[in-house]
Order: C-alpha cells, then structure tokens, then sequence
C-alpha cells in the first residue's frame, strides 16, 4: 500500500513503506509544464511503491523528467539507479560532490556496508549505478526553474558533506532532505539523525542558521512530511544535536565502548520519546529512520577527529 497527501498545488508527499511502516519515509512529488519533478526518490527496496503512487496520481514512470536527490545517502537516492530503467528521460540533479558517486556507487556501498553489514540488501536492495549521462551535478546558488517552480540550491552539510536544500522563495517551501532532522508525524520530537562518516556540528550549525534566515513558511523533511513551524523545530534540532552529542562524549570520556555507549544513549534520551507518544509503533519508527548505533557511531567519530576523545 502506498500513501499519497497533496500538499499544495500539484505538489504531493508519497509516503513509502520502509521495512513494512509508513510514515518514516517518503518522496515529493510537483509537476508543471509538461515536467514531472522527483524530490529524495528512496531506496530500491520502495521503487515499485513510488511508482504505484505516481500511478495513483495518475502519471507514469516514464512521465518523470527530473529526480532531485538531496544527498546521496541511501534511504534517499540508492534507488535512483534502478527507477531510471523505467525514466528514461529523467536527469538525476544532486550536489557536485555527491554525483560521482551515483555513476560509481563502489565507495559508497563499502562505506554503508561498514554500516549495515548483512542487512544492506535488507534495507536498500541492489543499488544500480546511474548513467554518466543522466546526472546533473548542482552547487550552492543555482537556480533550478522546473515544472513551474524556481528552486533555489543550497549547500546544507552538516549531515553529510554532499547535502543541499532545495527553497522555493514563491511559495515558502524548504525541501530540506536531512539537514532540518527527523521529526516523525503526530509528534513533537526532533531526532538528530547523525551517521558517520562527515557528521560535523559546528558546520550544521551554521546550515541551521542558514536554513532560518531563509525564513521558510514550512520544512518538508525527507523523514517525515511537513514542519509548519520551522523556527522552533530547527532549534530543537540545534539542542538536541548538542545534547546527545555531550552525551556521547562524556561516556567516551568515561572509557565506555560503543556498546555501552549506544546502551547508555538509549537509556537517556528514549523515555521522552516514549512519553510524548502512546504509538506503540513510534519508536521502531524512529529507529527505522536513523537507529542509535549509526548514531552513536557518528559522534563517535566527530569527538575523535575533533580531538576532544579517543
């Protein structure tokens, strides 16, 4: 089953279903003059959901002209590869220092692997390259103009050294990928999603700066659907980044390894979670989206390169 929302006009919000849940995952959707534009188009393993929800919307695969990926990571765009057999005419735009790596995925699938291990195909399936061809590579202040909306780039790293937003100044609309957090629907709780390798904080700092300034009337975040109220959901994220970051660092500190740690992060943080909610589904849901060992791992390795553990 897959879920369809119209957010605005001709522009939808394509929940699909990630390890069986809805609601952790999904990809927009906007059309307009004879283009029909992809944003964050997910993994392999949700490629037949996306396109029976274009179906229910009534286009086809083969109606897709461009597929925007915010990042490269691969709940985002690991099945970019594999959805173009069936898009034909669409053009992959993704940061500079992203497209290499969707042409040649090698390093990224030996750097998620270290991740995921055995439960890569699990989760992403096969991760087909992209033809050279159909890939645009976008920077930081260029000016998208497709399917009547004009979407500002800009660079957002942070999370990772290859993320941008898309921002359309008419509308309001941020498209803001990974960079604004995790914030799951029916819930007043901003996840830091923080993998390794390039987590960096001071540098999202300032792409949460820069994401505000913008004055943005609603985030739509890759995980999950619309924030209407960007200020206070940007700056939970700046605390909680913070927060949990401080966390890991005194436990490391402590001599803790990654197991205790994790365990010890789990045990801190999960009882808010568990008391702004009576969704007994909630918490796997936020695992899904980014789990607490991947997180654990990301500060781990900012701490380390940053000199203040080892």
């Amino acid at each position: 089953m897959t879920t369809v929302t119209q957010l605005s006009h001709k522009l939808w919000h394509i929940s699909l279903p990630f390890q069986g849940e809805h609601g952790v995952l999904g990809c927009y959707v906007f059309a307009g003059s004879d283009q029909l534009v992809l944003i964050d188009p997910g993994p392999q393993t949700t490629a037949a959901a996306l396109i029976e929800g274009l179906e229910e919307l009534g286009f086809q695969a083969k109606d897709v002209t461009h597929i925007l990926a915010t990042h490269i990571h691969l709940d985002h765009a690991g099945g970019a590869g594999t959805l173009l057999q069936q898009m034909p005419h669409a053009t992959v735009l993704t940061h500079s220092k992203g497209a290499p790596h969707l042409v040649d995925p090698a390093k990224l699938l030996t750097s998620a692997t270290r991740i995921y291990g055995d439960r890569m195909n699990e989760l992403w399936g096969t991760v087909e390259p992209v033809p050279e061809d159909q890939v645009q590579a976008i920077d930081h202040g260029d000016v998208l103009t497709l399917a009547d909306r004009r979407l500002e780039v800009h660079y957002a790293p942070g999370h990772a050294s290859h993320h941008v937003i898309f921002f359309d100044v008419h509308s309001g609309e941020m498209f803001t990928g990974d960079a604004a957090g995790v914030r799951l629907p029916g819930i007043n709780y901003n996840r830091p999603p923080t993998p390794p390798p390039d987590l960096d904080l001071e540098i999202w700092t300032h792409t949460i700066t820069m994401m505000k300034q913008l004055h943005p009337d609603v985030l739509y975040l890759a995980h999950f659907g619309p924030s209407k109220e960007p200020v206070a959901h940007l700056d939970q994220l700046r605390e909680r980044l913070y927060s949990w970051g401080e966390l890991v660092l005194q436990a490391m500190r402590e001599g803790k390894d990654e197991a205790q740690i994790t365990e010890y992060l789990i045990a801190s943080t999960q009882p808010e979670l568990e008391r702004l909610t009576d969704d007994p589904t909630m918490v796997r849901r936020y695992d899904l989206a980014i789990n607490y060992p991947m997180t654990v791992q990301g500060y781990m390795r900012y701490w380390r390169k940053q000199g203040k553990a080892s």
